[in-house]
């Protein structure tokens, strides 16, 4: 059976791939599982030269695989190119680059006759389970970390972007990384469960929706097995009067529209003090207005398509319900009037009611809800009106204020003006409902190995 792909920018079948069956699976697991055990006992230094050929492979590739972004996922081309390819490479870069002491055994009990170290050390085989958002850095976010670590992996892209995996798994086949360390599996939830259930998944990795994550976490709990969650997100942006208007319009609309808003911890609700909200609106939708809506192919399109039809139903929806309780369209609102490809105007809505669906879930694409507020506790508890918690953002010049309102939002992460977080320096991951665990850093690779204690005589 084949799973087919489609171009979102013009509903154009631009391919298919294979459905993984159920006996080519457990073949997988069973094949990735012998792997991992000659991959985890080779030194570090020796898997990082492994890696190190995939990022060389990649390199020499990263025109076609941004092209083969924009075609099938909708991400414009120059930032498929930028923030996705270009971006994962810098990630796995650092990767490599760092892993050596992010994973250095740790002393932490010494004597005159006796010393004992924590070793980090490999899982096993890994069931990665990532989304279409960004096909290639979710493959680095995801994979990489836990190749470096010693882990074998198992991925499930998500079924949007089988061609975008495809190329990624043809990619890693020509670097010297050792056969079925890295086995790339296709189909939709249901094939990703029967991985995630499968025996021999050591640990689940899984980025998506929050719904969908908390049941895998019951999977992993049911087979006693650890798991990583990064799951989704509202994060609010709160801009103070003090704000630098230019600037934090600027970084708001990136924030906000990027990948046409398809983005976890992307800004998704705006919350402005009422004494600016007249020049914020103002200046936000003369920004919005001056974007080119088109084709993910064309080097001139600023914002690209939603990257399926069940997308752009659902963010159409929220915008409908949002406007029945009393919401008004600053700009956009309304699907575009076109038969081909997934186009949702830019929009901005006003007057927004707390209850409304576009506030309360997470608003995946080009709509932005806009509250004001009069005072600092005001602006806190909108932020916090949310079960999500993964990324936030406060727009002022007063570092006391930012201070405060950093400290009493309940989210992972906190982006003083323009000072984005999402570095490979950074762990990533949120609070409440967005998920469980962390990427990058030190923190993200510790968080895929077992803990070991050693003790030993001098």
């Amino acid at each position: 059976m084949k799973l087919e792909s489609y171009n979102p920018s013009d509903s154009r079948l631009i391919g298919s791939v294979e459905i993984t069956t159920d006996k080519e699976l457990a073949d997988n697991i069973k094949s990735a599982k012998e792997a991992q055990l000659a991959w985890a006992a080779l030194s570090l230094e020796k898997r990082l030269q492994h890696m190190q050929s995939i990022a060389t492979i990649v390199e020499k590739n990263k025109e076609q695989l941004a092209d083969l972004i924009a075609t099938e996922m909708g991400m414009p081309i120059n930032e498929a190119t930028r923030s996705d390819v270009d971006s994962g490479l810098h990630y796995l870069k650092w990767y490599i680059e760092n892993a050596v002491e992010c994973l250095r055994a740790e002393t932490t009990y010494e004597t005159d006759g006796e010393v004992h170290k924590v070793f980090y050390e490999p899982k096993g085989v890994v069931a990665s389970i990532v989304p279409w958002n960004f096909p290639f850095s979710n493959f680095v976010w995801q994979g990489c970390q836990n190749l470096i670590v010693g882990n074998a992996v198992v991925m499930k892209h998500s079924e949007l972007t089988p061609l975008c995996s495809n190329f990624i798994a043809e990619l890693v086949a020509k670097s010297t990384l050792p056969k079925n360390v890295f086995i790339m599996i296709y189909g939709d939830g249901a094939v990703g469960e029967k991985l995630a259930k499968s025996d021999g998944i050591n640990h689940i990795c899984f980025t998506g929706s929050t719904k969908v994550g908390k049941h895998l976490y019951k999977v992993a709990a049911d087979k006693f097995i650890s798991a990583t969650m990064e799951l989704g997100g509202s994060a609010a942006g709160i801009v103070f009067a003090d704000a630098n208007i230019d600037k934090a319009v600027d970084t708001i609309f990136i924030s906000k529209f990027t990948n046409c808003g398809q983005i976890c911890d992307g800004l998704k609700r705006l919350i402005v003090h009422t004494s600016i909200y007249d020049k914020i609106v103002k200046r936000l939708s003369e920004i919005v207005k001056s974007k080119k809506v088109g084709d993910a192919s064309n080097k001139d399109t600023d914002i690209g398509p939603l990257v399926s039809k069940a997308q752009l139903d659902a963010i159409s929806e929220q915008v409908e319900d949002a406007k029945k309780r009393g919401a008004t369209v600053i700009t956009g609102g309304k699907k575009l009037d076109t038969s081909d490809g997934n186009y949702y105007e830019p929009t901005l809505l006003g007057n927004i009611s707390t209850d409304a669906r576009v506030w309360c879930e997470e608003a995946f694409g080009p709509v932005l809800p806009i509250k004001q507020f009069k005072t600092i506790d005001e602006a806190i508890a909108l932020a916090n009106d949310t079960q999500y918690g993964l990324g936030g953002y406060v727009f002022t010049e007063d570092a006391k204020v930012f201070e405060r309102v950093a400290r009493e939002i309940k989210t992972g992460m906190v982006a003083w003006n323009e000072l984005y977080y999402v570095i490979p320096q950074d762990p990533f991951g949120g609070y409440k409902e967005s998920g469980l665990g962390r990427n990058h850093a030190r923190w993200g690779f510790q968080e895929l190995c077992n803990i070991k204690v050693v003790t030993f005589r001098k």
